[in-house]
C-alpha cells in the first residue's frame, strides 16, 4: 500500500511538473511586454559587486555594455531574439565569460554573475540540489575542467581520476582491465557515478571505468561525501559526475586528431559542434586500438558522445545527451602469478541516453525534469583449459600455471603453482546485462534573500540478468524516492541540511539525512598575504542497494524460494536483505594565500560502514542467530548483511597559479581502515602458507582486525601545467603505497 501511494505521489509530482516547465514560460515569455536581460554581479560570499563592467556579446560580437550600479544590479533592455553571452570585468577579480543562453522574442531574463579573486573556482552541481558556486559549499568537492582534461591529453578519465586527493584508483592489468575506484577508504561499488546525470552503475553499485574515455567529457565532478538524499541508492561515498561538451559557435568547429606509438597503439578522435539558432549541437567519436608484450592482450574501444539542445523559450532548454562505448579484450589474467597468459575473452557494450528540461519559472522559481536510460550488456568466453592438469583426489582436473615466484610489498617470497583454470565445461561463458529506466523530477525556490528551498522526487525501474554456461537468472525493481533540501547563506556562513526517503523493492523504507556548513573566518582578498579563511563541516549516511547476485542468493530468498512443504521451522521469521549502510563527517580548513593566487586545505574524515553484505556459509549461519535447520537449507552458505568496518584519515592538498601561465596542484591522502565484523569463511577461518605457519590469511576477504583489501595507507598526485596561447604542457603523476590484497 505505501509503495503504491508513493508511486502515485511521484507520477503526479513528474506529471505536474512536465505541464509547468513547458507552458508557463512559453506563456510568461507571450505575455512579456518588453525583452530584457537582467541579473546583478556578486563575489564568492553573494555580495554585490558596484561598478563592474557588463557587456553583451552576440557569437562573440560585442552588442552592448553597462556597469553595475551600487546594488551590483545591470539590465540590458529590449534585446532581440538570439544567443547571447555575457562577460564581465571588475576590479580586483578576475573576468568571467558567462555559458552562451538563447533569448527569445518578449521574454524577460534573470541572471546572476559569480566572480572571483584569485585562482579559479567552479560551479558545482553534486554537492547541492542546484548549482552552486564551490566557494559557497562546505563539502570536499574537486572539478576536472575541460582546459585540464585537454591538457593532460589522456584518453581515459581514470587517469585524471588520479589526480583527486582521497581516491584511489586500481586497474587489474592493462588497458581494458576491470578498474575501480575507491573513495576515502570506502569499496568500489559505494559511488554513484552520473554519466550527463544519467545514473551509470551496475544494479548494486558497480562501476568498471576501464572503457569510459575522455572523448566529449567537458567537465568531471568528484564529490567526497555521502548524498544519498539527492542520489539514493549507491552514494555511500561519493559521486562522481560527467558531463559532456556543449556546442556554442555560430561556426561549427571541427576537432580531428590522430596519434599512435608503440604496442600497436593506434587513436583517432573527430569532433563538431555549434549553435544555429535555437539549436546547439556537439558530436565526438573516438577509436582506440592497442596491444602488450604478453600475449591476448590486445585492447579495442569505440566509443561516441553527443549533446543536442534546444531553447523552447527563454529559460526553458532542452538537452538530450547519449554516450555509446563498446569494447573488446583480450585478457590473459595476471602474468606474475602463473607464468602463462590464459586464452580468455571479453566485450562489453554501454548505452547511456538522458533527456533533460530545465525552466526558469520566475526570478525565484526553477524546475528541472530528466528522463534517463541505461542498457549495458557484457558477454565473456573462456574457450578452453590452459595450464597444466593437476587432479590428486580424483574429483576432475585443476590447471596450474608454471611455478613462479612472488614477492610481496613486505618483503616475503614464495615459490609454486596456482590454479589457472578449475575444472569443468568448456567453453566457458558468461553473459550479463543491465537496463535503467528513470524519471528525475525537481523544484527549487528562492524563499528569502537568505534561503532556499528544493523539493524533489525520483522513480526508477532496474533489470538485471546474468547467464553462465546457458543457465539464466533475472531480477526487475521498481524503486522510487523523494527529498527536501534547505540552504542558508548570511554573508559569512554557507549552510544547507536534507532529507531523504527512498523505497526499494528489495529493504522496502530508507531513511537518509545530510548537513553541510561553511563558515569564513577571513573573507577573501585579491591584495592580502593571507586570503580567505574557511572552515568547513559535513556529516550524513548513505545506502546502498544489494546487487542482482546478492538478492537472488541472500538467505531469505533461498529459504523462501523452497516448496512450502519443505521450508524449515523459523523461515518465515527471516527478514528480506537490507541496504548497506555509511555513517560519515569531516572537517576541513582552507586558507588562501598571495592574493588569492595559492590556497591550501586540509581535512580529516571518518566514514563507519556497516550491514554490510557478505558471503557466510552454512556452517557459520548459525552464529548469527540464524536455526541450524534454516542455514543447512540454504545449502552452501547465503549472503547476509553481517560485516562492517571503518575508515578515517587526513587530506592535504593545495594549488598555486604562478604568474598567468603556470599552474601547479599536489595532494596527499593517509588513510586507516579496519575491519571490525566478518562472518565470512576466510574471517572466522583463515588459511594457512605452509612457508609461513604462524601468519593467517584472508584468502577470499580481509581479516577482522586487518584493513579492507587495496586501501593503500598512502597516496598522493602532482600536476604542473603550463598553458600559453596554443601551447600546452602538462606533467603529471600520481603515488600510491603499500596495501593488504589476497
Amino acid at each position: 500500500m505505501l509503495r503504491t501511494l508513493l508511486l502515485r505521489s511521484v507520477f503526479r509530482f513528474l506529471s505536474t511538473l512536465v505541464v509547468t516547465s513547458l507552458f508557463f514560460p512559453l506563456a510568461a515569455a507571450q505575455a512579456a511586454s518588453a525583452p530584457s536581460i537582467s541579473g546583478a554581479v556578486l563575489d564568492s560570499l553573494g555580495a554585490r559587486v558596484p561598478g563592474a563592467a557588463v557587456t553583451l556579446l552576440n557569437h562573440g560580437q560585442r552588442v552592448a555594455d553597462v556597469v553595475s550600479d551600487p546594488t551590483g544590479a545591470f539590465a540590458f533592455q529590449a534585446v532581440k531574439e538570439g544567443r547571447y553571452q555575457l562577460s564581465v570585468r571588475a576590479r580586483g577579480f578576475a573576468s568571467r565569460t558567462v555559458d552562451p543562453f538563447f533569448i527569445a522574442a518578449g521574454a524577460r531574463l534573470v541572471i546572476n554573475v559569480t566572480l572571483q579573486a584569485g585562482l579559479q573556482e567552479h560551479v558545482v552541481v553534486t554537492a547541492a540540489a542546484d548549482a552552486v558556486p564551490s566557494s559557497q559549499v562546505g563539502a570536499s568537492v574537486t572539478v576536472i575542467d575541460h582546459d585540464t582534461l585537454r591538457t593532460l591529453a589522456t584518453p581515459d578519465v581514470l587517469e585524471a581520476l588520479r589526480l583527486v586527493p582521497g581516491l584511489n584508483v586500481v586497474q587489474t592489468g592493462p588497458r581494458g582491465g576491470t578498474t575501480s575506484v575507491s573513495v576515502r577508504g570506502g569499496e568500489s561499488d559505494f559511488n554513484k557515478v552520473l554519466i550527463d546525470g544519467v545514473p551509470a552503475n551496475d544494479i548494486g553499485g558497480a562501476f568498471d571505468f576501464s572503457d569510459l574515455t575522455t572523448t566529449g567529457v567537458d567537465r568531471v565532478e568528484v564529490l567526497r561525501d555521502p548524498n544519498s538524499v539527492l542520489y539514493g541508492s549507491d552514494a555511500l561515498t561519493g559521486v562522481i559526475s560527467v558531463a559532456t561538451e556543449r556546442g556554442h559557435t555560430r561556426i561549427p568547429e571541427l576537432s580531428a586528431a590522430i596519434d599512435g606509438g608503440t604496442f600497436g597503439t593506434l587513436r583517432q578522435d573527430l569532433s563538431l559542434g555549434g549553435a544555429v539558432g535555437r539549436l546547439d549541437y556537439f558530436s565526438a567519436f573516438s577509436h582506440l586500438d592497442t596491444d602488450n608484450q604478453v600475449p591476448n592482450n590486445a585492447y579495442h574501444n569505440n566509443t561516441f558522445a553527443g549533446r543536442y539542445g534546444w531553447a523552447v523559450g527563454s529559460g526553458t532548454d532542452l538537452s538530450v545527451t547519449v554516450r555509446h562505448t563498446g569494447s573488446r579484450y583480450g585478457s590473459p589474467n595476471a602474468i606474475d602469478l602463473y607464468g602463462i597468459p590464459d586464452d580468455s575473452s571479453q566485450r562489453a557494450d554501454a548505452t547511456y541516453v538522458g533527456a533533460t528540461l530545465q525552466s526558469q519559472l520566475t526570478p525565484r522559481w526553477q524546475t528541472t525534469l530528466r528522463f534517463a536510460s541505461m542498457d549495458e550488456g557484457y558477454h565473456s568466453v573462456n574457450p578452453s583449459p590452459t595450464g597444466q592438469p593437476f587432479d590428486p583426489f580424483g574429483y576432475g582436473a585443476n590447471y596450474l600455471g608454471h611455478v613462479v615466484t612472488i614477492e610481496g610489498a613486505n618483503g616475503y617470497s614464495v615459490t609454486g603453482q596456482a590454479i589457472l583454470d578449475y575444472g569443468g565445461t568448456y567453453p566457458e561463458l558468461y553473459d550479463a546485462g543491465t537496463t535503467r529506466q528513470s524519471g528525475y523530477a525537481q523544484a527549487s525556490g528562492h524563499l528569502t534573500h537568505w534561503l532556499d528551498l528544493a523539493v524533489g522526487t525520483r522513480i526508477e525501474h532496474e533489470a538485471g540478468s546474468s547467464a553462465y554456461q546457458g543457465v539464466r537468472s533475472a531480477a526487475d525493481r521498481t524503486n522510487a524516492g523523494a527529498f527536501a533540501e534547505v540552504r542558508t547563506t548570511r554573508h559569512r556562513v554557507f549552510a544547507s541540511a536534507g532529507l531523504g526517503y527512498d523505497h526499494d523493492a528489495i529493504f522496502k523504507s530508507a531513511v537518509t539525512p545530510r548537513v553541510s556548513v561553511a563558515v569564513y573566518l577571513r573573507e577573501p582578498s585579491s591584495t592580502a598575504a593571507f586570503g580567505a579563511t574557511k572552515l568547513s563541516f559535513n556529516a550524513g549516511t548513505g545506502i546502498k542497494a544489494p546487487s542482482v547476485a546478492q538478492e537472488l542468493s541472500s538467505l531469505d530468498a533461498l529459504v523462501q524460494g523452497l516448496p512450502a512443504g519443505s521450508r524449515p521451522v523459523g523461515a518465515a521469521e527471516l527478514s528480506p536483505i537490507g541496504p548497506e549502510r555509511s555513517r560519515s563527517f569531516d572537517v576541513g580548513l582552507e586558507q588562501g594565500f598571495w592574493g588569492g593566487r595559492a590556497r591550501v586545505r586540509i581535512s580529516y574524515f571518518r566514514n563507519r560502514f556497516s550491514d554490510l553484505i557478505e558471503y557466510v556459509s552454512a556452517s557459520v549461519l548459525p552464529q548469527l542467530g540464524i536455526p541450524a535447520a534454516v542455514a543447512a537449507a540454504t545449502g552452501y552458505g547465503a549472503y547476509v548483511n553481517s560485516s562492517s568496518y571503518w575508515a578515517h584519515g587526513v587530506e592535504l592538498s593545495g594549488e598555486v597559479a604562478v604568474g598567468p601561465f603556470v599552474r601547479i596542484q599536489g595532494s596527499y591522502t593517509h588513510l586507516r581502515a579496519v575491519v571490525t565484523r566478518s562472518f565470512a569463511s576466510s574471517a572466522l577461518a583463515p588459511a594457512y602458507n605452509p612457508a609461513f605457519p604462524d601468519i593467517p590469511i584472508g584468502a577470499y576477504g580481509p581479516l577482522v582486525g586487518a584493513a579492507p583489501f587495496r586501501r593503500p595507507a598512502n597516496t598522493g598526485s602532482l600536476l604542473v601545467m603550463l598553458t600559453k596561447d596554443r601551447l600546452q604542457l602538462a606533467l603529471a603523476g600520481d603515488f600510491v603505497g603499500k596495501s593488504d590484497d589476497s
